[in-house]
């Protein structure tokens, strides 16, 4: 009985921190990955979201996007205001009609593999279920995002 006792505890013991190396947070994955791979064009140079939305077109000629070089400014294209925008924009297409990934998906990395690998990285974030392409409000064929959806967002910082 003392064995079993041990032995399940042992098990325990050592799969607690395989468990938590595999919840994927902020500081550890997803901030290193954006200073990798995309702060090139959303680096600290860029414009707030607010300021991108006010004039896109001058923004895109520049080719820069969004600020993504903190955390706030990330949450601001996952959640709230501009809701699933880095779903949309990362999307292997696995999640549209037509197939097509996001305009950004392949700056995910230099290979199918290392682009499949960091976009898992980034699901792993945001949440199991949480990955939607849905906007705040509606608009054209994307829906607005529901409450049960909103709820499986995890973004561990």
């Amino acid at each position: 009985m003392k064995f079993l006792v041990f032995t399940t505890l042992a098990c325990a013991t050592l799969a607690l921190p395989a468990m938590a190396a595999d919840e994927a947070s902020y500081r550890k994955d997803i901030g290193p990955l954006i200073k990798a791979q995309c702060l090139e064009c959303h680096g600290d140079d860029a414009p707030t979201l607010a300021e991108f939305k006010l004039d896109e077109e001058k923004y895109k000629k520049a080719k820069l996007g969004p600020r993504l070089d903190t955390y706030e400014n990330l949450l601001q294209i996952v959640a709230f205001p501009d809701t699933g925008a880095l779903q949309r924009r990362l999307d292997d297409g696995s999640n549209t009609p037509n197939k097509k990934p996001g305009n950004m998906y392949k700056f995910l990395g230099e290979t199918d593999a290392e682009r499949a690998k960091n976009l898992a990285l980034f699901k792993a974030w945001v949440g199991e279920g949480a990955w939607n392409l849905n906007r705040w409000k509606a608009r054209g064929d994307v829906p607005a995002i529901t409450k049960e959806q909103m709820d499986y967002l995890k973004l561990k910082y």
